[in-house]
Order: structure tokens, then sequence, then C-alpha cells
């Protein structure tokens, strides 16, 4: 059996099991029908930290403000910042009795750690029922802290919501970054649905005070200063106390990088923090990289040397189909049907993107918080 022979052969395992993926894994998501449920008046904190975001302030805050929901307080961190950002939280505050401020200082042992200034924040918090989002992110309607409460019950103590990013016509960096951001929404919320809870945003996260202090917080993980929200579901969150809210209403939206270093840069500080995760979470995310990367750099091999070409491409469009299919209806459920029909460009760039990131990290280590 010769060289060619044995690449066929993988490539035709590959194929197999990303079927399976897409079909029995992202599927259930994609194929999930959304359970209506009961709006609940429970009291909820929403948690805002800032680090010199003077502008986003300005524009975002007045979104969360204007919420149609009875019993909320905002809590505003300002986040040692240099900017004008304390007195603009200082300016909202005096118009509206239910914003609490929360001004932290640097200190030595927590120098400029984004965890330990949520932390203070959340101690902070009147409620149990907290509702997380970043200053630069506006809710996409006055029901979102309707939508995302109302998935809290006695056992659903964590909620993993959509954070979507905004559309730039003409920019295919921004399709990229919101394809990237579109995988990464299906799988956590994939995983779930299948018991295996393993990540979430801090753009649109929601969980108890309660189930906060029984993790201890961010202690396990304070000295890496970026995670505050993954890792912070990927030690907390169970296959008993995790739900998930994808209604369109439940969204917040924020303004993408629009430069390609800035994302990469950014893209540098969210991989290095996945290596933390729990190890059956690591080889399980591993392993759909690498699946991935084998199917294209197989498929390229293969028709590069015409060898079983005709089964190749067979193999290759029935496998494009089966992700088509499966990720239409997540595409529906997310609004970003625009980006079906360049999946295949965008999976390739995403794939090349992240290898160089990886390469790239095992060099040099990426700088974290603002």
């Amino acid at each position: 059996m010769g060289i060619l022979d044995v690449l066929f052969y993988t490539f035709i395992a590959v194929v197999f099991f990303q079927v399976i993926y897409y079909l029995f894994f992202l599927g259930r998501f994609a194929f999930l029908k959304h359970q209506k449920t009961d709006s609940k008046n429970i009291p909820i904190s929403v948690i805002v930290c800032a680090k010199n975001e003077a502008k986003n302030l300005k524009t975002f805050l007045p979104s969360i403000i204007a919420q149609d929901y009875d019993n909320f307080e905002i809590v505003l961190i300002n986040d040692a910042s240099q900017d004008d950002s304390l007195n603009i939280m200082k300016a909202f505050a005096s118009k509206h009795n239910n914003l609490k401020l929360v001004d932290v200082k640097n200190i030595e042992a927590f120098w400029g750690n984004k965890k330990y200034a949520l932390t203070l924040g959340i101690k902070a918090a009147t409620h149990n029922h907290l509702l997380f989002t970043d200053a630069d992110c506006k809710p996409v309607s006055k029901q979102w802290i309707t939508e995302m409460a109302s998935q809290f019950s006695t056992d659903k103590t964590i909620v993993l919501g959509y954070g979507a990013y905004t559309k730039i016509k003409n920019s295919f960096l921004n399709k990229l970054i919101r394809f990237e951001t579109l995988i990464t929404a299906i799988q956590y919320f994939s995983f779930a649905k299948m018991g295996m809870p393993y990540m979430g945003v801090g753009r649109n996260l929601a969980y108890t005070k309660t189930e906060f202090f029984k993790a201890r917080g961010f202690m396990n993980h304070m000295k890496i200063r970026s995670g505050d929200d993954d890792l912070f579901i990927n030690e907390a969150a169970t296959n008993t106390n995790t739900e998930i809210c994808f209604t369109k209403n439940s969204f917040t939206k924020s303004n993408p990088e629009t430069q390609y270093k800035s994302w990469f840069r950014q893209k540098r500080r969210h991989i290095s923090t996945a290596k933390h995760y729990k190890q059956n979470h690591k080889v399980l995310l591993a392993s759909i990289y690498v699946f991935n990367f084998l199917f294209w750099i197989l498929t390229i091999i293969l028709l590069a040397f015409q060898f079983n070409w005709q089964l190749v491409v067979s193999l290759c469009l029935f496998r494009i189909i089966v992700q088509y299919f499966a990720m239409w209806f997540s595409t529906k459920k997310l609004d970003e049907k625009d980006l079906i029909f360049i999946f295949p460009v965008l999976e390739i760039f995403l794939i090349m993107a992240q290898l160089t990131i990886f390469i790239n990290n095992l060099v040099s280590k990426p700088n974290h918080w603002k």
C-alpha cells in the first residue's frame, strides 16, 4: 500500500467523523426547537466592567438602562481607567437611581487584573442573579434581561447567551470574525445541550452569585489574566446547572475589530486561555480542529495527484453538503445567514489563521487585558 493509499483511507475516515460531528454533535443545537419559557421577574444585577471605555459607555450604556424589566440594577465597575470613564459613570448614576458604581484602584497583588475588578463588582451586587456584558456591547432589544432571566430556574444557575458582532458590508475580515464567533457559539451551545458545557462569552453571560462563590470565584485561575468568562464556565458549569438562551431578543451586539493586526492579537489571547480548560475539553476541541485541518489538506493533496479524484470530489461535496445542512439551521437561529454562502472559504482562512496564532503563541506570550 502506497502513501497515497494511506492518505486516501485517512481522508475517508476524516469525512466519516466530520459527518458524525456535524449531524450528531452540532446537530444538537442546529435541530433544537426553542422551548418557550415563562418570563420571570427575578431581581437581576447587570454587571459591566469598563477600563478606558469612555466613548463606549456613552454609546452603549443607554441601551442597558432602557431595558424593559421591572427589577434590575446596573453595577458599573471602573477598572482603574485613565480616561473619563468614571466621570461618565457618575453622570449616568446621577440621573438613574438603579446604577451602582464600583471604583477599582490598582493594587500590587492584582495589578491590571480584570478578574479582581469583577470580583469586587460581584460582591457589591445587590441581587443573587447576575447578568454580564461588556462596555462595548449593546443588547439588540429591550427584552434582553427578560429573555436571559427566563432561563434561570432552581436547577439552572448558569445561562449561556450569544454575543454577536455588527455586520460591515464588503469586509472579508468582518465575515471571518463573525464566522469564528458563530462556530464558537454553535459549539458551546451544542455541547451544553449534550451535558458538556465548556465555555461562555462575557459579552452575554449570566450566573448566580451563589454559583460564583461556590466555585471560589476566579481564585483557581486568578493569575491567568484572561478567561474571566470561559475559564469560570469551564470550571463551574455542569451537565445539570447550565442552560442556553438563543432567542433573537436575547442577543448582544458589539463592534468587531476592523484591522487584521488587532483581531490577530485578540485571538492570540483567546487561544492562549483555552490551554487551561479541563483535559477532556482540550482533547475534544483539538480533535475538532485537527479533523478540519486534515479534511482540507488531504483534499488538496489527493486532488493535486489526481488520486481517485472522482471519489475524493464526491466525498468532499458530501461533507460540505452535510455541513451546509446542519449549519443552515444554526445560522437562522443566530441571524448569520449571509455567511453560509462562503463557508468553505471562511473555514480555510480560519484554519490557517488559528494555526499561525498557535505557532506564534508557542514562540512568544500574548498580552492580556488592556
